[in-house]
């Protein structure tokens, strides 16, 4: 049987179909991903539509529908409405770590940050959200990449080439982005701000996981996981490992399509 996963961020739409057979686990057939568009129903359906050619199947052929997201209630096929956190824990404690059961997950978004605390069930059990400052945000990378002129794929390899560190004092996106202007006026190297930038970003998700008491193991996910200078700055700063997925910007519609598959 097939079942459908749809998280509409506000950055990126995903769509990601599961095949669920009566024994054994269920199989990823699909995943896809595309700008969110202004017409957010549209996108989606289209992404759908994309995704089950892809995999050679039709619309009839799916059994369930799970939509989550920024845009979930908007979504014009007829699915299950739930929260991105619950979906999130779902696709997290589903991926699990090598070092044990899932117990804190930290999810980098386009708008919002996200730090869930799971139980042993793999219910969750408290979480933290930034979602009224973009400082905390992968917004603020986008920003900050276009005041460098860089692409935001080039903030790891940048970041990698300093062991300079210096310090961002703004904590507001658009004094933030005056400060790099400012700082690349005085002769600072692009490295050393992307540096500065990763450390802010870390630092407001640390503060957000001791805000739910977080503990390993920990799992990062998100569009922002992607990042691999974010993520060595982070384990330095949580002085923990770190379980990353191999796609991590797909975990909240794997949970959406795994939760899908148990409604039904």
């Amino acid at each position: 049987m097939i079942f459908a996963g749809i998280d509409v961020g506000s950055v990126a739409t995903k769509v990601l179909l599961l095949q669920s057979q009566a024994s054994g686990s269920p199989t990823v057939l699909i995943r896809k991903c595309s700008s969110t568009v202004p017409d957010m129903a549209a996108g989606a359906e289209d992404l759908l539509t994309e995704a089950l050619a892809g995999a050679g199947l039709a619309h009839n052929e799916i059994e369930h529908t799970v939509s989550t997201g920024y845009g979930r209630r908007v979504v014009t096929v007829e699915s299950e409405i739930i929260t991105e956190i619950t979906a999130c824990a779902r696709g997290g404690w589903y991926l699990g770590t090598s070092s044990g059961r899932l117990r804190t997950i930290i999810d980098l978004g386009g708008q919002d940050t996200k730090v869930i605390l799971l139980g042993d069930s793999g219910r969750v059990s408290d979480f933290a959200m930034n979602d009224k400052c973009a400082a905390g945000t992968g917004k603020f990378l986008e920003i900050v990449a276009s005041a460098l002129q860089i692409s935001i794929t080039d903030m790891a390899t940048l970041a990698e080439q300093t062991s300079n560190r210096i310090q961002l004092n703004s904590t507001c996106t658009v004094f933030a982005e005056s400060e790099v202007i400012s700082l690349l006026a005085r002769g600072t190297t692009k490295e050393d701000i992307v540096a500065a930038v990763h450390t802010s970003l870390c630092e407001r998700m640390v503060s957000l996981v001791k805000t739910v008491g977080g503990r390993p193991p920990f799992l990062f996910v998100g569009g922002g996981a992607l990042n691999k200078g974010l993520f060595e700055e982070l384990k330095k700063q949580l002085h923990e490992d770190i379980y990353r997925p191999e796609n991590p910007q797909f975990v909240v519609s794997l949970g959406a399509a795994l939760i899908a598959a148990e409604s039904h």
